[in-house]
């Protein structure tokens, strides 16, 4: 990331105090990616074919190797996202108007499933608090609500309701301060490229410190609310995907896998997990006072 340096003026010196206050927020996001960047600075990208090959999309299939092999047929575009809820903005809006006012950039972010497997993606896409801000949330709104395209013509999975997979459309929610944390991302491509369906085209979420299923693919709908959203997998099997599913090393219990170790894709010998999957220094202070195995 290149910042360019401002003028030796003191900005409050030129700039109302309310677009002032703004900036110092905006340069503490900037110092927070950079903190990213040297987290991530040692991990080796994950080959692109097993990235796009080596998924869980269950809307195209239950096995890892389904997506890729029942996606070619799903129509990214035109897409189409609408916006509800507690928001002074809402309404539908065109892949292209998400998309206009926002500059890619490149993420490398580790990305950990709660079945015990890991991978490192370069994502491309833009903060989703950018995104967030612009539909103007209201001040009651404290969580935000993603859900997925239902489109069972063209996505094999949701064609019939299997036990222990999902109701359909597919359903996920952050909590606000977590949808606006500047590690949050509205991906629209990986390795440089698009999304690829089986991906998540054209639009999904990374949240690089939860569990991978929190990441939803493929939006068509956000909606902010005053109540915690109850979502897909909590619904399904809640002593295993709770709310904040935040990758726990800890959560080892009778009750829950073992996630204490992982095995990253391409490596043969298994590592450890680490507490927000490493990255702790940046999000450990959203969830401060909170018991971590009660709240998973």
């Amino acid at each position: 990331m290149v910042i360019k340096k401002a003028p030796d003026i003191a900005s409050s010196a030129i700039t109302p105090e309310h677009l002032y206050v703004g900036r110092r927020r905006f340069l503490k996001s900037v110092a927070a990616m950079a903190a990213v960047g040297a987290v991530d600075a040692g991990d080796t990208p994950t080959p692109v074919a097993a990235a796009t090959t080596y998924n869980n999309f269950y809307e195209f299939g239950i096995d890892k190797s389904d997506p890729a092999g029942h996606a070619g047929s799903f129509k990214a575009h035109p897409w189409s996202v609408a916006v509800e809820g507690r928001c002074a903005k809402p309404g539908v809006y065109t892949l292209e108007d998400i998309l206009k006012p926002h500059p890619r950039e490149e993420r490398i972010y580790r990305l950990r499933c709660v079945e015990g497997w890991s991978m490192v993606i370069p994502w491309n896409g833009f903060p989703l608090a950018a995104l967030l801000k612009r539909f103007e949330p209201a001040g009651d709104a404290k969580y935000v609500e993603f859900t997925t395209v239902l489109r069972p013509q063209e996505m094999i999975g949701q064609r019939r309701r299997l036990p222990h997979v999902l109701d359909w459309p597919y359903v996920e929610g952050l909590r606000m301060d977590e949808a606006m944390h500047p590690l949050t991302l509205m991906a629209t491509g990986m390795y440089g490229r698009d999304l690829p369906n089986q991906n998540g085209a054209p639009l999904r979420l990374v949240v690089p410190w939860k569990y991978g299923f929190k990441s939803i693919k493929s939006i068509v709908k956000i909606r902010f609310t005053d109540k915690q959203p109850a979502t897909s997998w909590s619904r399904e099997v809640p002593e295993y995907y709770a709310f904040f599913s935040n990758v726990n090393p800890g959560r080892t219990d009778s009750q829950y896998r073992d996630q204490s170790t992982e095995r990253r894709i391409g490596e043969f010998f298994m590592r450890k997990t680490t507490l927000f999957n490493g990255y702790g220094d940046q999000v450990a202070s959203l969830y401060a006072g909170m018991d971590l195995r009660k709240n998973f």
